[in-house]
């Protein structure tokens, strides 16, 4: 084979490329700290890679979002926090009012302070997150959770039931907030039987009270039918010899409750208690009725019992139904908001159980991308300083070749 000048010449030249291309690519290596500069250098490796890479992303994006429902639970439990210890104040408010020895001014000052307590609810209770959402109103957090309407006098929820919720994991998201319906509208009202109707004999006067409150919302629970009405009805018979017997529609309750009336002198059953005077052996029948339960927000609750401080007409059994009523609903307002701050603490250890395993997923990703991915420094050196030794031998033999001539060879 004859072997001509430009033969030689590209020889040495492609040598040289060679080793200054390896070169190249050990210092990129050791530049960007990866073995793999194209999918090329090791097609498995690098699809690894990417679908390690695409799930650090994923992973970040969910710490992220757990930092923001970490904020928005912060900030409604030190919403809920503060209403809480007033919820106390209230009940203390509520049973001094009771005190008979009171005077009209006296209750103006309560009524006052209530007032005060119910403006700071209304402003919680309609509170801003830091992107200027009403954090209780649901899904429609652009306008007030809560506005007072003039003709009604009422305080009206003006949200929904939504509540956004954020993905932490693949398989789990968590609400940063709370529908102010569900914590604020969704409180019974104290359960009591309707007013007494005179159906039989001629009393003079007919009174039904609820003295034992515990036990008539066990009593209300367990027998009022929401399906048929007219089940809720209950009827009171005092014979002619006086004896009484409660019915329910009707018939006879099981186990049944009967005794012996007299005049004057009430009549205790379930938590109830019927007082008729002017009766004497005449035979009656007075009934009642279960009427459905109610639901009022705390807002309401206050704006009733503030009228009921204010007028001085309002005494007696009467004025301590109002208390009895405030403090009922007050203690059901207080136990909703405290099952929310109990399951806001619930939500909040699940986050952090969950941004841990995601901080951990994260070392171990990295660490498993490392070891695919990452290139040795001593070995890249190593190349480097290989290639380098190469190219200086390629370039010095390459000038020694160029220089070498036909007359060389004949001398």
């Amino acid at each position: 084979m004859r072997l001509t000048f430009n033969m030689q010449f590209a020889q040495s030249l492609n040598g040289i490329l060679n080793t200054q291309k390896k070169m190249s690519i050990a210092e990129q290596q050791l530049t960007k700290q990866t073995r793999i500069l194209s999918p090329a250098d090791d097609p498995a490796a690098s699809a690894k890679v990417l679908g390690l890479d695409q799930n650090l992303s994923q992973i970040e994006q969910f710490q992220k979002n757990s930092v923001l429902l970490r904020n928005g639970l912060a900030l409604q439990e030190t919403i809920l926090s503060n209403m809480r210890t007033n919820f106390d104040r209230i009940s203390q408010l509520a049973i001094a009012s009771g005190n008979g020895t009171y005077t009209e001014a006296e209750r103006e000052a309560l009524a006052l302070e209530l007032k005060n307590i119910q403006t700071e609810f209304f402003d919680l209770m309609n509170t801003r997150d830091s992107d200027g959402g009403y954090i209780f109103a649901g899904f429609q957090d652009k306008s007030p959770a809560y506005e007072f309407d003039q003709t009604s006098g009422r305080y009206l929820f003006k949200g929904d039931d939504g509540s956004r919720a954020l993905q932490i994991s693949p398989s789990i998201s968590l609400s940063g907030r709370d529908s102010g319906k569900r914590i604020f509208d969704d409180t019974f009202t104290r359960f009591k039987p309707s007013a007494p109707t005179v159906v039989a004999g001629t009393p003079d006067s007919v009174s039904l009270r609820v003295n034992d409150q515990t036990r008539f919302d066990q009593f209300f629970r367990e027998n009022y039918d929401n399906q048929v009405l007219a089940n809720n009805t209950y009827n009171v018979i005092i014979d002619a010899a006086n004896n009484y017997q409660v019915l329910n529609n009707g018939a006879p309750l099981v186990p049944p409750i009967t005794g012996t009336f007299a005049p004057g002198q009430a009549i205790s059953f379930k938590g109830l208690s019927l007082t008729l005077n002017g009766v004497t052996a005449a035979p009656g029948q007075i009934d009642f009725e279960l009427p459905a339960p109610d639901k009022k927000n705390i807002l309401d609750t206050l704006q009733d019992f503030i009228v009921a401080l204010q007028d001085p007409t309002l005494a007696g059994d009467n004025f301590l139904d109002s208390v009895a009523d405030v403090l009922v609903q007050t203690e059901n307002s207080a136990r909703n908001v405290d099952n929310t701050l109990a399951n806001i603490g619930g939500r909040v250890n699940v986050l952090d159980s969950v941004f841990d395993s995601n901080a951990d997923l994260v070392i171990n990703n990295k660490s498993y991308r490392a070891d695919i991915s990452e290139v040795d420094f001593a070995a890249a050196l190593t190349e480097i300083k290989r290639q380098e030794v190469a190219l200086q031998a390629a370039s010095t033999v390459f000038s020694k070749i160029a220089a070498t001539t036909l007359f060389d060879f004949i001398r």
